[in-house]
């Protein structure tokens, strides 16, 4: 073969596909960042687990309040995500309603804020007003008196939340002081993990935010207790909800009859009926009597005398054949 001179385009394509193989065998092109100001990231099946808690948190919580406040109450996960505490905190209202959670037997605490746009309207409620949010919301600090009438509100969100989480563990959870400014919360380091759950809590035409944060190291502590917990919960759930299901339905009333199932007749025949006509009815002796149940058919039976009574015994359930 003749020698044959390469062109400048034939050599910057060979210099090119070069620089692609290279660049897609280069591990650091698939390297994923990492923050090591925060290592203690928690697994997302255990956020998909503290998720659903708290959606029954949300649940109990709306019956709960509604039975206190004699209102109707929604409650809505609005979202659970793991945040710094500089974060968590920044996020918050100022000035607002912030608790610091004991969680005994474990240290530390956790953080619970209501906002002002739903803790005034419960006070005007707990007062005896009708909780309508004013035209002008209020956005002072919190008095000693009114922190003490929310007392039981408090009481009632923590035995909530305490009834919720014992599903996984149980935790003593306990009001140990109040602050009103985020900025001077102290509980955790500014790089420290937290849980942050918000929840949506309407009151009639009042609505607000109620967040909890809870440090993630209490939460990787747990993590075989919600691996252990959650493995067992369905079955466990489902015997308990066929519990609660038979207290619900045993009060309920139902309909019965037994019919001899026959021929049926044209009105204009019935019409006309007199004394000494004779129906045939066509139901043999030995044919099962029909069984119905708030009118649909269930059973097969016949008719006997028990007590000096007449009553139907059953001999099998129905079976409908398609």
């Amino acid at each position: 073969m003749a020698d044959r001179v390469l062109s400048q385009d034939e050599i910057d394509n060979v210099f090119r596909r070069f620089q692609d193989r290279k660049s897609e065998n280069d591990l650091s092109k698939r390297a994923q960042p990492y923050d090591f100001r925060r290592p203690d990231r928690i697994a997302k099946d255990q956020l998909r687990a503290i998720h659903l808690l708290h959606e029954n948190f949300a649940r109990s919580l709306a019956s709960s309040l509604s039975a206190y406040l004699r209102a109707y109450v929604m409650v809505n996960l609005v979202s659970v995500e793991q945040l710094s505490f500089l974060e968590f905190s920044q996020c918050l209202p100022s000035p607002t309603c912030i608790i610091a959670l004991g969680m005994r037997p474990f240290d530390g605490n956790a953080v619970l804020e209501i906002n002002p746009s739903l803790v005034f309207p419960i006070l005007e409620m707990l007062l005896g007003g009708t909780g309508k949010p004013a035209a002008n919301k209020m956005t002072r600090e919190i008095t000693e008196i009114e922190q003490s009438i929310l007392e039981a509100v408090y009481r009632i969100i923590l035995h909530d939340l305490k009834d919720s989480w014992r599903q996984v563990t149980n935790i003593a959870f306990g009001i140990d002081s109040h602050e009103t400014e985020p900025s001077l919360l102290q509980f955790l380091a500014p790089n420290e993990a937290v849980v942050a759950i918000s929840l949506e809590i309407r009151i009639g035409d009042s609505a607000g935010m109620m967040n909890i944060g809870i440090p993630s190291i209490v939460i990787k502590m747990l993590r075989q207790k919600f691996d252990q917990g959650w493995s067992n919960r369905r079955s466990a759930a489902s015997e308990e909800e066929q519990a609660r299901v038979m207290r619900l339905i045993r009060p309920s009333k139902v309909s019965v009859d037994a019919r001899l199932e026959g021929p049926t007749l044209r009105l204009e025949d019935l019409l006309e009926l007199k004394e000494g006509d004779v129906l045939a009815f066509d139901h043999s002796a030995s044919k099962p009597i029909s069984f119905l149940v708030n009118g649909k058919l269930k059973f097969l039976g016949q008719v006997v005398m028990a007590n000096n009574k007449r009553s139907f015994q059953l001999t099998e359930p129905y079976r409908h054949l398609d």
